[in-house]
């Protein structure tokens, strides 16, 4: 049921529109579950690991990179909307992250998605200055 919809946004939807879509929703999920104070990073993969174990979404583990914070998505159930949606689905990732980090205070920082989901149903994400 899942790829049927994802087809028919695709037919109907461009994939540019479709990830501004997600992200929008990805946002506002995120809005609607608000995170509780996190003091370090550990403590945010906690908060964001209750969250998802709540939704059966996953889990993340973040890491302190030189440059950026790597978030590293796993099991989200993207593939269940088709191998062509994973083009546009993992934007609701994007916009969640977003929209509880700026929260949190990450002015001045985005996130953007850093690769594909991979054979270990992971997706990465990082969170860095914005360009």
């Amino acid at each position: 049921m899942l790829a049927a919809l994802a087809d028919e946004f695709e037919a109907q939807i461009g994939r540019t529109e479709l990830r501004q879509l997600m992200h929008r929703v990805g946002s506002r999920f995120a809005a609607a579950r608000p995170l509780p104070p996190c003091d370090s990073t550990a403590s945010l993969a906690d908060a964001l690991n209750a969250l998802w174990r709540d939704s059966d979404w996953g889990f993340v583990e973040l890491a302190d990179e030189r440059d950026y914070l790597s978030i590293v998505h796993y099991c989200a159930p993207l593939p269940a909307f088709g191998e062509s949606a994973l083009a546009w689905t993992p934007a609701f990732l994007e916009g969640a992250y977003q929209q509880w980090l700026a929260a949190l205070g990450a002015q001045g920082l985005a996130i953007r998605q850093a690769s594909e989901f991979g054979d270990d149903a992971g997706i990465e994400f990082r969170l860095a200055r914005a360009a």
